[in-house]
């Protein structure tokens, strides 16, 4: 078994996804019209459903607050491998579709496959623009601001939701490709060497290498520095 994710991350992600899924689940049941029914989760806390979404929001926008300033390198190492693309990626994302139901993908070698790599650069800019027009709905009261904040926050929902869904899915290993994904965010975050191998096989052969080597690939050094 292989450790793919610290203690930290696991408990900062699982605080990530449970106040984004109770954001996501409040702002969809105002949206719809719902807000002088009370939800199940609104009757559970005693509190009305817009301030449910309010207090959770702020619980959020200190958690990635947080997490940024305490979490720096983390945060910038997650940044960098995420912006960072190969023209071998297309042939990754070409074998996709077939791979998520056989499991046989193009090898890449980032921490993150490439679709990871996109999913996280869209859900850090969407929950980035929610939280921003979450405060600015917030502190104005009224006029155009207001109808702009609110546009933006209404639009980046209803974007974020297929993105959310979507990594809920792959990441839960409901498709044969990914069984077993699931493991490194969750239970030790410890996972399958073959689970590993077909989903990140370039991080599993760094992990795998002795401290202060890098893999030989043609006379050529490839992997961290020393």
């Amino acid at each position: 078994m292989l450790e793919r994710h610290n203690v930290r991350t696991r408990w900062f992600h699982a605080g990530v996804y449970l106040t984004v899924l109770i954001l996501l689940g409040t702002g969809w049941w105002l949206t719809l019209g719902r807000e002088g029914q009370p939800s199940v989760l609104s009757r559970m806390v005693g509190l009305p459903d817009t301030e449910v979404h309010l207090w959770v929001g702020w619980g959020f926008t200190g958690l990635a607050a947080a997490g940024v300033l305490l979490g720096w390198r983390a945060a910038w190492t997650v940044l960098a491998d995420s912006v960072r693309f190969r023209r071998s990626d297309l042939r990754w994302f070409a074998r996709w579709p077939v791979a998520v139901l056989t499991g046989r993908f193009r090898r890449h070698d980032g921490h993150f496959d490439p679709g990871q790599r996109i999913a996280n650069l869209v859900m850090v800019g969407l929950l980035l623009a929610l939280t921003i027009s979450g405060i600015g709905l917030w502190a104005v009261s009224g006029g155009p601001t207001f109808v702009w904040f609110n546009r933006v926050h209404r639009w980046s929902t209803y974007l974020l939701t297929p993105v959310v869904v979507g990594h809920i899915v792959i990441a839960a290993g409901v498709l044969p490709g990914y069984r077993g994904a699931w493991r490194a965010m969750h239970l030790g975050g410890r996972l399958q060497r073959d689970t590993a191998r077909r989903l990140w096989p370039g991080w599993l052969e760094r992990h795998e290498q002795p401290a202060g080597r890098g893999r030989q690939r043609g006379g050529r050094r490839v992997g961290p520095p020393p």
